[in-house]
């Protein structure tokens, strides 16, 4: 019941942006095929927070020059993570995390993409039509390059600028105000030294953006920000955690070195 929900729930939020329309096929098209793919999405502390279903549109099989041209993926550098948490914990400000729903649903397309009908979702009365997009959706190959078009406009118009360093990072300088804004994907990191601005900011994203506002910074670029007395301790334990985890090898005996140890008996030999 939980996965037909976050399928409803997917499929609604396609239908509602009008990420496609469906027209005649014709053999000379390059159909892009799909599937559903179903993941967990856990908190901090390793409960469950939601089911979440996604539509994948199979990449691997566009062309380049026919549906696609340029990529790239919106991810902020570890580097550049560091040295702003390091400038926040320093100074005492404030860190919020927010992240995006569905935030690769809207970015605009500029190559003409042709998908197959999703599965369990075929209009009976026109079953051999196919997709044609007008938004992006996860799997296509410009889709985080149109995520993050979409996104540094916006930003843009409320007054950041990018960084010429790293480009996920945007600043916004409003009087002696400062404000920082990492992108990691559809994961948004805030850093500001003014409450009120910090608040004012994730308002005039979230009338833009569908946002969840997931308080201070606990987790963000896989790296797990735990708050102390000292300032701020940085640990990749959760992600070596799920590593293990999803690898079958939580129980393994743990040794000083990842390599093989070869015990030699040297008076056999």
């Amino acid at each position: 019941m939980c996965w037909h929900t976050a399928i409803k729930s997917e499929i609604v939020a396609l239908y509602a942006n009008a990420t496609w329309s469906l027209v005649s096929f014709d053999p000379f098209m390059n159909i892009v095929g799909c599937r559903w793919v179903y993941k967990i999405k856990h908190q901090a502390d390793g409960a469950i927070d939601h089911y979440k279903a996604c539509l994948v549109a199979w990449g691997f099989t566009q062309q380049e020059g026919i549906d696609y041209s340029e990529t790239f993926s919106p991810v902020v550098k570890p580097t550049t993570v560091r040295l702003v948490l390091t400038i926040a914990v320093s100074k005492g400000w404030q860190m919020r995390q927010l992240d995006v729903h569905n935030a690769f649903f809207n970015g605009s397309l500029w190559e003409v993409v042709y998908m197959e009908q999703p599965s369990g979702f075929v209009d009976s009365a026109l079953p051999t039509h196919v997709c044609r997009f007008h938004k992006s959706l996860y799997g296509l190959k410009q889709t985080p390059r149109a995520w993050y078009t979409w996104l540094s406009d916006f930003l843009l118009t409320i007054g950041f600028r990018a960084s010429k360093v790293d480009t996920f990072l945007f600043i916004l300088n409003a009087y002696h105000d400062i404000c920082y804004l990492l992108v990691y994907v559809d994961d948004i990191l805030l850093i500001d030294n003014n409450f009120k601005l910090i608040q004012h900011l994730i308002t005039l994203l979230s009338l833009e953006f569908k946002l969840h506002d997931l308080g201070n910074a606990h987790y963000f670029l896989r790296i797990e920000v735990a708050p102390t007395s000292m300032g701020l301790v940085l640990s990749h334990h959760k992600y070596a955690l799920d590593i293990l985890s999803r690898t079958s090898m939580s129980s393994c005996k743990p040794v000083d070195t990842p390599a093989s140890v070869l015990k030699i008996d040297l008076q056999s030999s």
